[in-house]
């Protein structure tokens, strides 16, 4: 049933027993005269969607986080709040900045939006720029995983996750006047944070505002910050730069948003617009902007002559401010014509300023300033076939101004069409997808490159009984190289390497299948998935195995490649009595990923170095392990409630990581420990919580694998955050 590729790991041929398991644990709640139902879910849905489906109808594979799951999972960054998740985890550069990574995909292969639109941050162009959107304003964050291209365009081949502020509503709401608000605090990082959110009704407006402001300390850790074996820059560290116990340095963080809408509601729609503003001021771990050489473009490559002085108190305050201002407008119209159920429009504009400080020098600043739209159409039933179809349009300039600027200032354009359909025939519901792209980018002093784009899309759900359905997808996605790819000629420090790009590569494509399984029953809720996505042109970071100015230089090339993997969640419904409920949660995911060839290939490259350049040939191997890919994880969790209290207590194991590629050295693993404890109680004016959250209990000293400081910065140590809520 599963490749030979996957059932090699233990945690995968646990997950295809889960799998084989599921019908006959269906089949016995069936036969018991207790549970002959399957439950009925909660229905979340799918604001990504433009026909609006529940997460469960849905036949892609999507996770929402909403309500008291995504209140448990609320953390600074947006790939910690995820990391959670089957298949999800947070790719870290220090405590400031966590992306997510869905199922090996990470990057521009994974889209972030902030309400169905793209945020146009820079996250994307490197590890230690942080996402621009903020997880505890959300009302709920969906994650969708594997190829969302049908959706969203190319910066989606690996999923997309939509983070919805409710800024601009579409329903009007049930009360006149409604709210949240948080404070919290938390003992690893001395942090205070608070934040609010007010929705009010006034006739055919509603109005929402909401903001947040958020302090914290340098992180507590587990040892020392760099691992002291590290050799940095070609020599050890010593005496001169002592590390203190228990802290990393220049971890601290300050965050300030805010946002405010109007939505007005008639006959035949609605309208909106909002504004808001993001501000993030975070501190770079020492050792993160590593720093080439500085010889005059001297030609001996193993001069350390440089100052390390220069560089040494100056990087250990190596600070970002960011900062991004956004104006969103949305509006729809029913029945605008009699076979179309709606109009949806779609418009966000976005100025983004992204500013690097050695001490109290400015260094390099990147601007990112973009507007980008979708029209979609929602059609009625039309011989049973349900859909919609829409345009999305996008223009982006992009500058990098400064000393580390290694990405010349870009212009991209991007214009898709798209449809999408769905029917049942009973008992299967299908749902099918077409996309046309055409991505530009013009860069300064550049040729300017086109790429055409087309993603088809087949999916499908098996209704084999009340509480057990099969899915399978199958899809075709293709991804355009973005500007770092092609065009980058300079030092990146954030990946202390000197970067060259490609101008000659060619569009990256993916081929997905996918099998799921679904069980829902009134003792059990059960989600497993196997996939595997074989690259054409995979677009990667190589190594060329040359030293320019003191640091690796690494070379954007693309060969096919191949991910496998698995995972599976299970909710076991213990006991729901007088007593209390009591629910056990085990999940596991795992992901493999290779290059798909043999043999090497020669690979002529041009080396920048001062006003001219240094000429090279190197063999790039067609095969091997991708980098920095996350390790295998299982772990499992037991919650209690009883009226207003609830208790929770489990811990999730990363495996090591020892799949690695020729450039890495593997990773040790480790298991952190978490609980909860809150208590609510209900008045008719509002509801209240008061909440004890420990995470990392051990105190365990864990550098993710899928790190690039995994050498300089651990997560945090054993934490203790402590606050209350209030809803009305």
């Amino acid at each position: 049933m599963f490749p030979k590729t996957i059932c090699h790991a233990p945690l995968a041929c646990t997950i295809a027993l889960a799998i084989a398991a599921s019908p006959r644990l269906a089949a016995a709640d069936a036969t018991d005269g207790t549970a002959r139902t399957a439950q009925t879910l909660d229905e979340i849905t799918v604001t990504a969607t433009p026909m609006r489906t529940s997460a469960e109808d849905i036949a892609a594979p999507v996770d929402v986080l909403a309500g008291e799951a995504l209140e448990r999972s609320k953390a600074a960054t947006l790939g910690q709040t995820l990391s959670g998740l089957p298949g999800v985890q947070g790719g870290d550069f220090g405590a400031g900045v966590s992306r997510p990574i869905i199922r090996g995909q990470e990057g521009p292969r994974v889209q972030i939006l902030s309400s169905g639109l793209a945020t146009m941050d820079v996250s994307t162009v490197s590890a230690d720029h942080a996402v621009s959107v903020e997880p505890f304003l959300a009302d709920q964050i969906e994650v969708l995983k594997g190829p969302a291209t049908l959706l969203f365009g190319s910066g989606a081949i690996g999923g997309a996750v939509n983070v919805v502020d409710g800024r601009i509503t579409t329903e009007l709401p049930d009360a006149a006047l409604s709210g949240r608000a948080e404070v919290r605090g938390n003992s690893v990082s001395d942090e205070r944070t608070g934040m609010f959110r007010l929705d009010g009704m006034s006739g055919d407006w509603v109005l929402h505002v909401d903001g947040l402001v958020r302090n914290a300390g340098d992180v507590d850790i587990p040892g020392v910050a760099r691992l002291e074996d590290h050799d940095e820059d070609g020599h050890d560290h010593d005496e001169d730069e002592p590390q203190v116990p228990g802290l990393l340095p220049n971890s601290s963080l300050r965050t300030r948003a805010a946002g405010i809408g109007a939505t007005r509601f008639g006959e035949r729609g609605y309208f909106g617009l909002a504004g808001s503003s993001y501000r993030s001021n975070y501190g770079i771990p020492d050792g993160a902007h590593a720093h080439g050489d500085e010889d005059d473009h001297g030609h001996d490559q193993g001069d350390d002559d440089h100052d390390d002085d220069e560089h040494g108190q100056d990087e250990s305050r190596v600070r970002i401010d960011l900062v991004q201002n956004r104006w969103d407008l949305r509006g729809g119209i029913y029945d605008p014509l009699a076979f179309l159920q709606r109009v949806d429009l779609r418009l966000a504009y976005t100025d983004y300023t992204h500013t690097e400080f050695e001490g109290a020098d400015r260094g390099t600043v990147f601007d990112n300033r973009g507007i980008e739209g979708r029209i979609e159409a929602v059609q009625k039933d039309i011989a049973g076939w349900r859909g919609a179809f829409g345009l999305q349009f996008g223009q982006s300039r992009f500058d990098a101004v400064g000393a580390e600027a290694f990405v010349p200032a870009t212009r991209t354009r991007t214009l898709g069409a798209f449809v999408l359909q769905e029917k049942t025939f009973a008992p299967v519901k299908v749902e099918l997808g077409a996309r046309h792209d055409r991505v530009k980018l013009d860069p300064d002093l550049e040729s300017a490159h086109s790429f055409g784009l087309v993603n088809l899309s087949a999916d499908a759900i098996w209704q084999v009984s009340d509480a057990i359905d099969l899915r399978l997808g199958l899809d075709r996605s293709e991804r355009a190289p973005i500007n770092e790819e092609l065009y980058a000629a300079g030092l990146h420090v954030a990946t202390r390497s000197l970067e060259i790009g490609d101008a000659g590569l060619d569009t990256e494509r993916a081929n997905r299948a996918e099998f799921g399984l679904h069980a829902h029953t009134a003792r059990m809720t059960f989600k497993a998935a196997i996939y595997q996505t074989r690259f054409t042109d995979f677009i990667y970071l190589a190594d060329t195995g040359i030293e320019a100015d003191g640091v690796p230089v690494r070379l954007w090339a693309q060969q096919d490649a191949l991910f496998n993997g698995a995972e599976a969640e299970a909710v076991f419904h213990l006991l729901d009595a007088a007593a209390g409920r009591l629910d056990l949660r085990v999940f596991g995911d795992t992901v493999r990923a290779r290059l798909d060839g043999s043999g090497s290939r020669s690979v002529a490259l041009a080396v920048p170095h001062g006003d001219h350049a240094h000429h090279h040939t190197v063999e790039l191997s067609n095969e091997g392990n991708i980098p920095r890919l996350a390790p295998a994880r299982f772990g499992a969790s037991l919650a209690w409630a009883s009226g207003g209290l609830s208790v929770s207590a489990g811990a999730v194991r990363h495996q090591a990581q020892n799949r690695v590629a020729d450039s890495e050295a593997p990773s040790p693993g480790y298991t952190l420990v978490d609980a909860h404890l809150a208590y609510r109680w209900d008045r008719p004016a509002a509801s209240w919580e008061v909440f004890l959250d420990g995470t990392n209990l051990g105190n365990q000293e864990a550098r993710p694998h899928t790190s690039l400081l995994r050498d300089y910065a651990p997560l945090p140590g054993r934490a203790v955050a402590f606050g209350m809520r209030m809803y009305f």
